[in-house]
């Protein structure tokens, strides 16, 4: 019995998750209403989009994952600066079944990925002139839950019209 076990644990390949690289893979910052916009009072009305996405780039177990995020900062109706960010990261992979895979593009890379992303959009903003921005912490986990409970809601929705 403890030989088939060790044999068993020899055929699996060892869980490994290990962070390659970390680069900008693109950086934007526009203030379309400068100069007129820093004479108003600063209340702005923001909005923050948060996208991820994932490619295998080799064989061996390499992904690289981008979380972009685009911030909109609007005066009325006026937009004071529009950044957007797409920090991405180089992560070896292996050893793990098609769900905990996904989850792990889904959740545990752009969670490494954040800091980064949310360090950028701060530095940007500062240096167009405007008052630092610190985004508040991203729970990807329940983000990640919420898009498969809406993939299902979908699937279930196509599956009844048929």
């Amino acid at each position: 019995m403890a030989e088939e076990q060790a044999a068993a644990s020899q055929e699996a390949p060892q869980q490994q998750f290990m962070m390659q690289r970390i680069y900008n893979k693109d950086l934007s910052f526009e203030s379309p209403s400068t100069p007129d916009v820093f004479k108003k009072q600063w209340q702005p009305k923001v909005n923050v989009d948060l996208n991820t996405r994932s490619d295998k780039i080799d064989e061996q177990g390499n992904f690289e994952v981008v979380l972009k995020i685009t911030l909109t900062a609007k005066l009325d109706d006026e937009t004071a600066f529009l950044v957007e960010v797409q920090q991405a990261g180089i992560f070896f992979i292996q050893g793990f079944n098609d769900e905990q895979l996904r989850r792990i593009l889904g959740t545990t890379a752009p969670a490494v990925l954040f800091p980064y992303a949310r360090e950028n959009i701060d530095s940007l903003v500062v240096k167009g002139g405007f008052p630092a921005i610190m985004l508040a912490p991203v729970n990807f986990e329940a983000l990640y839950e919420q898009a498969l409970q809406q993939q299902a809601q979908q699937a279930a929705g196509e599956a009844t019209t048929q």
